[in-house]
Order: structure tokens, then sequence, then C-alpha cells
């Protein structure tokens, strides 16, 4: 199985917002959704996929393990909840959320245990998310790089995160990018404006077809039907070499997600 290149997040969409997007995302044709156990909204998400009446085999759901829940006696639980949240047999992906602060359970036990759900039929995949090199490093000797089915960042044109991505691609293993339109700042930016009026597209959609360019699956989300609708085309849009290049110089490595307390100690 492949992650899907182009799906729709719901990071802090909740209750009725998040069903709206959820329900018109695909309406327009979305297939692939990527919530989580401490987005709070696994349920909403649920009834908006019942509601709209999707074939379950035609979905890609991801759902991401929450600190709290990462040891092996609480993980299959706690995945067990968010089947039923969802309303479905079994999740696409289920990825780490975050590495267990101060690695209060290890990766190698919370890699097992997602590895026993699989084997269980819970999930088809498993992953990562927000995993430096010293923690890929683990992740992929707990387990094997071939199961991993990929490692979900940060990613965005002002950080590119060169060194674990680097590190990724060596080593086989696929990359997800979230934040990919750094909460918006990217849509302002005079590069990425330029190279949007050169393609007759929306900035949006650069950023997003640079990152499904350098082979990174992208989720971005949206309340709104014409964003949705607009950033979808993107996968359509071909950026060429010197428009690569030009937002590859962008780069500032500025993180926008590293809560206090949680944060691993990043490349």
């Amino acid at each position: 199985m492949t992650i899907p290149a182009f799906g729709l997040g719901t990071f802090r969409l909740q209750d009725d917002v998040v069903i709206h997007s959820v329900k018109t995302a695909l309406e327009l044709g979305y297939r692939t959704i990527d919530t989580a156990q401490i987005y709070e909204n696994e349920a909403a998400v649920g009834q908006a996929i019942a509601e709209n009446g999707a074939a379950r085999g035609d979905l890609f759901i991801t759902t991401k393990i929450w600190i709290d829940n990462l040891s092996a006696e609480k993980l299959i639980p706690s995945l067990k909840e968010s089947l039923a949240k969802l309303r479905t047999g079994y999740i696409d992906l289920t990825l780490i959320h975050w590495p267990s602060p101060g690695s209060a359970v290890s990766v190698k036990e919370s890699m097992l245990a997602l590895m026993a759900a699989k084997e269980a039929g819970l999930t088809r995949q498993i992953g990562i998310s927000n995993f430096p090199i010293a923690l890929m490093k683990e992740a992929i000797d707990a387990v094997g790089v071939e199961n991993i089915a990929t490692n979900q960042i940060e990613l965005h044109p002002f950080l590119q995160n060169r060194q674990v991505v680097d590190f990724a691609k060596k080593n086989g293993l696929h990359i997800t990018s979230y934040m990919t339109l750094a909460y918006g700042e990217a849509l302002k930016d005079e590069v990425i404006n330029t190279i949007a009026q050169k393609h007759k597209a929306t900035p949006a959609q650069v950023v997003l077809a640079w990152a499904m360019k350098l082979g990174y699956a992208v989720i971005p989300s949206s309340t709104k039907r014409e964003n949705l609708a607009s950033n979808m085309t993107a996968v359509d849009l071909q950026l060429d070499d010197q428009d690569m290049a030009n937002i590859a110089a962008l780069d500032r490595h500025q993180r926008l997600v590293s809560p206090e307390g949680l944060a691993p100690d990043w490349d």
C-alpha cells in the first residue's frame, strides 16, 4: 500500500465545523482524511463520513495515537475507541502522534504495539509523526523500515527540514508534510505569489504542488468550499525547475509547531 499524495487535514476543526469541512470535501471528491485522538473530532469525522455515504473501501483514513496511549497496554484499547468514534472496522494508517516525552514509553514499545494492532486488522498501515532522525532510527530498529508507511512532519517553504528528509529518503521512508501552508504565511510570500501569477494559479496551489513534486503527501485543511476545491487542483499543477529552486531558497528554518514539554530534540 502507499500513502495518497493529497488529502484533507482536520487539525483545529471540531463539531459542526469539521462535519461541514469533511462533508464538503467528500462531495468535491476528497477520499483521504487525516484526524487524531487529541483533535477531539474523530466522532464528528465519523458522523460526516456516515452522512455522506462514501464507500469505506474508497476512503483512506488516518488517525494518530496520543502520548497518553503509547504504552503496550493502552495503545490498542485507545485505537479501538477511535474505531468506534470513526464508525469503521479499521484505520488505513495509524501514527504515533508525538514521541513519548522524556521517553516515558520507549519507541520500541509503541511501535511493537502498533505492529500488533496491524496484525490484528485494526489498522492497515502504521507510521510515525514528529520524529527526528534519532527516533526514526529507533522506530526502524523496532519494526523495520518496510513497516513504517510515513513520518508526518512540519514541512513548508520556510521549514524544509532537509536533514530529516534526507535521512528518510536514504532509508526509503516516505514523508507527509503538515502545516504545508505555514498557517497561511506562505500565501503572502512574494516569491510564491510571483510563481502563482506565472502559472495562473493560487499561492496555495503553488505551495502544495511544490511539496507533492518533492514526493511528500500533503493534508491541507479548509472550511471554505472554494478553497477545498481549489486546493485539489494543485495535483495537476506542474512547477518547473526554476520555480522549485526559487521556493527552495525560501528555507529559513522557521518552526511553527514545537510545544514545550512535548517536542523532541529537533534536527
